[in-house]
């Protein structure tokens, strides 16, 4: 197992955007970091986000599971645990699921208490990287630490 405090990646998947978070080296602290778009029709951009994962020396991953307001999960649920465990296949990094209920509503209500315009595109990809830095904060504020979630399976490497 990794050491307890290193870098992780938080991702709000989203079928047009994938906000992204990071915490600090030691696992305090949350920050939104940017929001990555998706293609219509296309899988989710996996190698950018696994260059990325590179390039702020991140040791695992957060995912954001969308469940449904009773805690259940959903279709949606599904294609959000797949989406992780072929990013930690691809990337070889631990994988984290965590619930994300609300985090995009909260989120939403930090950027318009500011003054931002809620239909602008600009800022539903400032909520998405801020639903991203909520759950991430709560997740860290809870102990978590790379290294104590699902491994990455061991794959064929097709994966986006």
């Amino acid at each position: 197992m990794l050491p307890q405090h290193h870098r992780v990646l938080a991702l709000d998947y989203g079928l047009r955007r994938i906000g992204v978070a990071v915490s600090d080296p030691t696992g305090t602290l949350a920050s939104p970091v940017t929001t990555l778009k998706r293609r219509a029709g296309k899988r989710a951009p996996i190698a950018r986000i696994v260059e990325l994962a590179g390039e702020l020396r991140v040791h695992g991953f957060v995912v954001g599971l969308p469940l449904e307001e009773t805690g259940r999960e959903n279709e949606w649920t599904a294609e959000a645990k797949d989406f992780g465990r072929r990013l930690g296949r691809r990337s070889g990094l631990p994988v984290h699921f965590v619930d994300e209920r609300y985090s995009s509503l909260e989120a939403e209500a930090r950027i318009r208490s500011i003054g931002l315009r809620r239909k602008a595109k600009e800022d539903k990809a400032r909520i998405d990287a801020g639903a991203a830095a909520i759950f991430l904060q709560d997740w860290l504020d809870a102990g978590g630490r790379v290294g104590t979630g699902e491994e990455p399976d061991q794959g064929d490497g097709d994966d986006g």
